[in-house]
């Protein structure tokens, strides 16, 4: 069964028509792919009219999102700009369910990752659980600097 991302995030529900009859079923939140599950007796009729055999759906995950999943947790990387690493400051992200805050400590140094615990992906078969979030910065350097900025730069080499 081809699902994205998105659609493994909460519980889902639905119909499946195999050999001519509609089954329903309950994809559970948090779903990997590749993964496999089982339905009893809803498989091909059994050999001299022995029982159904099983139905097994596996599922492959395609992911459009900004985010890389490992497991339950989610990963985002987050571009920051020089000034913001250096001084500190509050940045906006979005998560897979909405958007968050954040502080950025000063002196952020570039591939810093910081780690938002629940944020994560929902636990397979654990209501409520989720995984971690974990955010790594992305140092961006400006382009394109005016004469007045490469000159307070250099000024600011000369006091290191």
């Amino acid at each position: 069964m081809q699902l994205d991302l998105k659609d493994v995030y909460t519980t889902k529900k639905r119909t499946l028509t195999i050999n001519g009859k509609n089954i329903r079923i309950t994809i559970p939140a948090g779903v990997e792919n590749g993964q496999i599950i089982k339905i009893k007796g809803y498989g091909g009729k059994g050999f001299n009219e022995g029982p159904n055999g099983d139905l097994y759906i596996q599922f492959a995950i395609s992911n459009n999102s900004q985010f890389r999943r490992d497991g339950d947790n989610l990963h985002l990387s987050v571009d920051l700009d020089l000034y913001k690493a250096l001084l500190g400051g509050e940045i906006t992200v979005n998560t897979f369910d909405g958007k968050v805050k954040l502080t950025v400590k000063p002196e952020t140094q570039n591939g810093t990752k910081v780690k938002l615990k629940g944020k994560g992906f929902p636990k397979y078969k654990k209501e409520g659980q989720y995984g971690d979030f974990y955010v790594t910065y992305s140092i961006k350097i400006p382009a394109n600097l005016s004469a007045k900025e490469k000159e307070l730069i250099t000024e600011l080499a000369k006091l290191r």
